[in-house]
């Protein structure tokens, strides 16, 4: 009756389910985060008999009998896992439909569900819900009226798309005797995980396929501004900031040329700022007294009562007095004039990365007061060992990842960045060559001086089995996967890994394309593995 699993279908055979009594060791996971702790059994509604089976349901009246299928398959949109008896005419067998949305892993709340029996030269016969027991779980009941061989589709149904389960072949059996002379296969067991607790945390499987991948060199390094988007204002010489109205706050853009604060300089000896504005208002009062002793003389000179040398003296004492005044005012200029101090003005255009002064402070000549950066566009600058310098011939771009981002950022020459320059000598205290791209900011939690760890790629791409990097975990210095065998069923698998390029990791042996590994949560499905070996599913519908 089953036909082969295929990349999107996965089928183990008249399992039944069994020791519901252990169900609860599914709870180690509660050290590790609280909401997986459920009894699956509990979730689902269902009674079971001493044996762990299905007890029969309310009005049914019968026993489902130990054989049963579970069934999980994939279309572009849901993944379908589905528990059900063998089928017999005249019997309502209840469906457990467990339907995750693709999108986000997460349980499908909505949605008619459909159990479709058709060909065999019969008419269909089609049996539905319109909504689920809780969510994620669908259970339309299923009452045959034709014995023999059926192909069994499960459709879903919701206010944003319809998909349809193909299941392929499925027996009607004429009566629950000879649906029960079969013997059931015993579970396989594996490593259990149901569908609920996949549902309640950040849990997601990927299909593995052939993937380019480009020989990677690996790198560490760390972002950098560019040359010209990046300055430290420090203070010119020592003395109190002053704001010059609101005082510059971290995030701030600013301008080159805006004036971001004063700075009261102090002056030598006893002289001070005050002293400094009173000697150039003093100066400016000889001046205009000079100035009026000047044109004084000068009309007395026209009516010949003083004679010329008196005009000559008041003449060059107003261009003394003017000088002196001049000279004040220029001592007074170099610290800020009537502002009260040296205008501190943004180097650079961009966001104030760091504040280092308060309103008032007094800061020494030297001291950095205000950082400022520009994140429109980045530089990566790595850093390769010299004893892979020479694959460095032509990048062809990068990939990095920096602490608490979980995805990788890709660099690619023509599209979405450039490649600066290629070091041309090896540090010979570092024993490294530098290589430098430039690349406009993807992320707004990228900071100027992260640490990254990086990829920088050589040569022409080749096409391997791949998986996500997040899917390979290590054990014991073995990386493994783990490998999806039934919905709620997985499988420890050690693999040998290769190349690696961006969040993509080639393996080089242990998995073939069309099986799917365990992308996000595979730590979970690690702790479970420590305690659900010996039970199998761990999980009854």
């Amino acid at each position: 009756m089953e036909s082969p699993p295929g990349p999107h279908r996965i089928r183990p055979v008249d399992r039944e389910c069994h020791r519901m009594n252990k169900t609860l060791i599914a709870t180690l996971l509660v050290s590790t985060f609280a909401v997986l702790s459920l009894s699956a059994c509990s979730d689902h509604g269902h009674e079971h008999a001493a044996d762990g089976r299905h007890s029969p349901a309310a009005g049914h009246g019968h026993d489902h009998g130990p054989g049963g299928e579970k069934i999980t398959h994939f279309t572009d949109k849901t993944e379908l896992f589905v528990e059900f008896p063998r089928l017999v005419v005249g019997e309502k067998s209840a469906f457990a439909a467990h339907l995750t949305q693709l999108a986000d892993f997460k349980a499908l709340a909505t949605g008619t569900v459909s159990v479709i029996l058709s060909g065999g030269g019969q008419p269909d016969e089609v049996f539905s819900t319109r909504a689920p027991t809780q969510p994620g779980i669908f259970r339309p009941e299923a009452e045959p009226r034709l014995a023999g061989q059926r192909e069994l589709d499960i459709e879903v149904v919701t206010a944003d798309f319809t998909v349809r389960h193909r299941l392929g072949p499925v027996t009607i059996y004429p009566d629950r005797k000879s649906a029960d002379a079969l013997a059931a296969e015993h579970d396989e067991g594996g490593i259990g995980f149901t569908k609920e607790q996949q549902w309640k945390v950040d849990f997601a499987t990927t299909e593995v396929i052939r993937h380019a991948i480009r020989p990677a060199i690996a790198a560490t390094g760390t972002l950098r501004a560019r040359p010209d988007g990046e300055a430290l204002l420090t203070a010119p010489m020592s003395g109190q900031v002053q704001p010059s109205g609101t005082f510059p706050h971290l995030g701030q853009v600013v301008k080159k040329g805006d004036i971001l604060a004063y700075l009261s300089p102090r002056l030598g000896g006893d002289t001070d700022l005050a002293s400094l504005q009173a000697n150039a208002r003093k100066a400016g009062v000889a001046l205009d007294l000079s100035a009026r002793e000047r044109a004084r003389m000068e009309e007395l000179f026209k009516d010949e009562a003083v004679p010329e040398k008196r005009v000559l003296t008041a003449r060059a004492a107003e261009a003394s007095a003017r000088a002196e005044l001049d000279a004040a005012q220029g001592r007074l200029g170099q610290y800020g004039g009537s502002a009260g101090g040296v205008p501190l003005r943004a180097p650079a255009s961009g966001i104030i990365a760091d504040v280092r002064v308060s309103p008032g402070a007094f800061a020494q000549e030297g001291s950095l007061l205000f950082h400022i950066v520009d994140r429109r566009m980045l530089w990566l600058e790595l850093r390769v060992s010299e004893s892979e310098s020479a694959r460095l011939a032509a990048p062809s771009g990068a990939s990095f990842r920096v602490e608490g981002i979980e995805k990788s950022f890709d660099i690619v020459p023509g599209r979405n960045g450039r490649l600066i320059a290629t070091g041309g000598a090896i540090d010979t205290a570092t024993r490294t060559v530098p290589v430098l791209f430039e690349f406009p900011l993807p992320d707004e939690r990228l900071r100027v001086g992260m640490a990254v760890k990086a990829e920088v790629y050589s040569g022409a791409a080749r096409e391997v089995i791949a998986v996500p990097g997040s899917a390979v975990i290590d054990e014991s210095g073995v990386p493994h996967v783990f490998v999806m065998t039934g919905g709620e069923s997985f499988e420890r698998r050690p693999v040998r890994v290769g190349t690696r390029e961006g969040d993509w990791v080639e393996i080089v042996e242990g998995l073939e394309p069309g099986q799917r590994v365990v992308s996000r949560g595979a730590y979970l499905v690690k702790l479970a593995a420590t305690k659900t070996g010996e039970i199998g599913h761990g999980h009854a519908h």
